[in-house]
């Protein structure tokens, strides 16, 4: 299918031009030319896992970045995670078939009591577009219900989301039963919110705060990072 905004045709362009048109449509949220870009690459050979890195996640970096910025705002971050999530509509059983590596696995829920799920969808919509695994469990999640994610799940990262000054406490209860139970210190926990602040999330003993979608996949990485070499020097 061609590209109607500018009569460019996906399937003549070669590698070096397609893969940056590809960002270019993943970055205007077009998912039917994401997808289209996708099953080239892999008919012309290219292993799942290098469609994901070069042409997906790093057009989905540049959203990130421009969201941060303030360049995005919220309905076209969420068209460019709408594109991607076609774009992994493809290739997610072909990375299974491959053993391919990932960045890391997340579990995300908005805590008991609060319904509210855009940010928490935009963020995982986001972790997924820089290639990490995302578990969603949901809104209104109690103990019982995080817990039983994580340890079916076995992720690397916990996140969960409040937008209520209400629910916010909740997140406290969820942290401190993994701190009685003696599992905190095996997940990074992250929380976000429109009324939360730095302040409260040392003070409930998350790792730590996220403002937004794009810091959350920036705090993600570094964490992870850190988890992994903690890992390999011991």
């Amino acid at each position: 299918m061609a590209n109607e905004d500018d009569d460019i045709v996906l399937a003549e362009l070669p590698d070096e031009e397609l893969v940056p048109q590809m960002q270019d449509d993943l970055y205007d949220g077009l998912r039917e030319e994401v997808v289209e870009g996708v099953e080239i690459l892999l008919s012309r050979g290219w292993a799942p896992y290098r469609v994901l890195t070069e042409a997906l996640v790093s057009g989905m970096t540049v959203v990130g970045r421009d969201f941060r910025d303030g360049i995005l705002f919220v309905p076209e971050v969420l068209l460019a995670a709408n594109a991607m999530k076609g774009g992994m509509g493809i290739l997610k059983p072909l990375l299974a078939e491959t053993g391919a590596p990932r960045m890391g696995k997340m579990v995300i829920g908005t805590v008991k009591g609060d319904i509210h799920d855009i940010g928490k969808n935009l963020v995982a919509m986001m972790m997924e577009g820089a290639g990490f695994e995302v578990v969603d469990i949901g809104i209104n999640t109690d103990v019982d219900g995080y817990l039983a994610a994580l340890e079916t799940e076995q992720p690397d990262i916990l996140g969960m989301s409040a937008l209520l000054t209400t629910t916010m406490p909740y997140m406290k209860t969820v942290i401190d039963t993994l701190a009685a139970k003696g599992i905190r210190e095996d997940y990074i926990v992250l929380v976000g919110g429109a009324p939360l602040n730095e302040e409260f999330g040392r003070a409930i003993g998350a790792d730590a705060y996220c403002r937004d979608a794009a810091v959350a996949v920036e705090t993600a990485k570094t964490f992870v990072a850190r988890k992994h070499n903690r890992a390999v020097a011991s």
